[in-house]
Parts: structure tokens; sequence; C-alpha cells
């Protein structure tokens, strides 16, 4: 057998450090791909002539779109075994991502427990992502349930890691530019909002809903090279609980996000992830709506034209049939506005 099953749970130890194949090209093409899929129309991202403006050489890669890149390199390593992805922290984006840049990553177990069922375990891994000069990019940690290869196999010593509650504001802002002054354009930028403008306790409902079809979750998460088989094969999945294929969680995370814009347009650079659940499981026909609240304003060490905002974004879904909409995803995170 030359192809691989993946790894079980008994395939981790602490300390291991995982080599993720194959390193990826980010081109305009994939940032193109991912506006389609998702309509994220935040400016420096959207424009190169306002990236420009805004002091970077040109429009970045969206900050999830990294993100995703990154997740999918593990996946073939990390959770391809996996019966759920329980949650992530201590998310930085450290740099700015451009087309042409290459990425690749790596993971290192710094946790692991198995579960009481003895049919699987939690696996905690920090991953970082780093372009072709070696400069990290993107770091975070997460934690997933993999199955046992074989119930009956000892189960390691638990070591559960102590994480932070949330990334320290005054490390942020390392992956924005300084914005010159008098730059950031309004109008452009499609929101009259910054961050003088946002208020602790606030909670904003961003109204537009968006149905996740079949075909869409499933060529976006092609994009990320994410091959978990959960996303892709309907045999299989035809015997799972729910009968069918699941959403790739960060297809709900870029959908929320995208549609986050109506009513925090000028929070344009997701400047860390302190923690993030997925509550419930998607499918196809699913229709996402996002509300945020507002947790704390704070200041950016030795920045003067840039601020933070930490949010809990949460997504829900209106499915076919039911009344009742679903929690489906918090997403506890410092998003950086221009502070005028």
């Amino acid at each position: 057998m030359k192809s691989t099953t993946g790894n079980f749970f008994e395939d981790f130890h602490l300390g291991r450090v995982i080599h993720h194949a194959t390193p990826r090209t980010i081109t305009s093409g994939d940032a193109a791909l991912y506006m389609a899929l998702y309509g994220s129309r935040f400016a420096p991202q959207s424009s190169s002539v306002l990236a420009r403006n805004f002091g970077y050489r040109e429009a970045p890669i969206d900050d999830l779109l990294v993100f995703h890149m990154v997740f999918g390199k593990s996946v073939p390593d990390i959770s391809l075994n996996a019966v759920a992805n329980l949650g992530y922290a201590e998310c930085r984006f450290l740099a700015p991502v451009f087309p042409g840049d290459t990425l690749s990553a790596r993971s290192e177990v710094i946790g692991l427990r198995e579960t009481s069922s003895g049919e699987a375990g939690i696996v905690w891994v920090r991953t970082t992502g780093a372009n072709q000069r070696g400069e990290t990019v993107v770091e975070y940690v997460r934690w997933v349930m993999v199955r046992k290869r074989d119930r009956s196999s000892p189960a390691p010593a638990p070591v559960v890691p102590v994480l932070a509650e949330r990334v320290a504001p005054e490390s942020l802002g390392q992956a924005v530019p300084p914005l010159p002054p008098g730059a950031w354009d309004k109008t452009a930028a499609g929101s009259p909002w910054t961050f003088a403008d946002y208020t602790p306790g606030e909670r904003i409902d961003h109204i537009d809903g968006m149905t996740i079809e079949e075909a869409e979750h499933q060529l976006a998460t092609r994009l990320y090279q994410n091959t978990a088989r959960v996303h892709f094969d309907a045999h299989s999945e035809a015997n799972s609980r729910l009968g069918r294929r699941l959403v790739y969680g960060g297809v709900v995370m870029s959908v929320a996000r995208a549609l986050s814009f109506n009513g925090m347009g000028s929070a344009f650079h997701v400047a860390a992830i302190n923690g993030g659940r997925h509550m419930a499981p998607c499918t196809a026909g699913d229709t996402i709506y996002a509300a945020t609240e507002i947790l704390e304003c704070a200041a950016i060490a030795g920045r003067d034209d840039l601020a933070a905002i930490r949010t809990r974004l949460t997504a829900t879904a209106q499915r076919s049939g039911n009344a009742e909409a679903s929690i489906l995803l918090e997403l506890d995170m410092w998003l950086a506005l221009p502070r005028l």
C-alpha cells in the first residue's frame, strides 16, 4: 500500500512536529475565486488602487483565505480521520500575503487526551504558516477529535494545554502597513463608521443571508486543498449521522465574515482569532445569517493610525422547513480599523 489512510489518535505524540505537503503559491486567481464564492467587499482586498493609497504595495490576500490555505495543508496529517474539528485559539496574522507568495505549513502536537468512550481522542496542535522567505504569516492552535485505529490501544497520559483567553491587543497590527494621514476614504471603503463609532456591548445584526450551495462549498474546500472526506464523499457520508456531506466549517467562517461588511465595512483586517467553536454541523441548503457583538475596544501599541475592536461573530443557519435557527459558529476576533 502506497496510499495512506491518514493519522489516527495513536499516531500522535506530544512534541511531534509535522511538516505538511505541499507548498502553495497564492495567485490573483485564488483571490478572485474566493471573492466569487463569498462576495467579500473589504476595501484593501478589493482594490489595488485603494490598497496602495492605504500603504500596501498591492491588494493583499484576504486574511481568512490565508488561514484556510494553511489549514488545508494540515488536514491530511491532522484531521483526515477526524470526528469533529472542535475549536481555535491564539490565532495571529503576522504579515501580509500578496499574490505570488508561496505558503507552507507545519504543526506541533501540544496536547493529547483520550475521550471517555475510548473510541477517539482529542489532539491539540499549533500550526504555523510561513511564506517563501521563512516569515511567519499566520499561527494558531486548534483542537480536533480524531478516531482511534484500535479502541483497545493504550491511551497516553492526558496533557491539556493552557491557552490564552485572548491575544494581547498590544501585539496586533504587524500585518498592516502605516496608514498615510488622511488616506482612509470612507466613501470608497463603503462605511461611514470607524473605530470611535463602536462601543462595547453594541450588537449589530448584519441582516443579509447567504444560502450555501452544494457545488460552491465543495469548490471552496478544494480551493484550500482540504482533503477531509466528509466534505466530498457522498457515498460514504450516506451512512453517517446526517446522511450527507458536511460543509467545511471554514466556509461558514468566510460567509459570516463577508456578511459582516454590512455594519462593519471599515474593519478591513482580521488581526487575531482569540477563540472559535463550531456549534453545529452545516449542510448544503442552509441559509447563513450573521451578527456581531462588540466586546472590547483597544489601542494598538505604537499605532496612532490604527486601533482594534474585539468582537464575537455569530453565524446562524435557517434550515429549509425548520422555523428555528441553529447556531453554527461563534468566533471571537480582534479586528483592525482606521483610527480617525
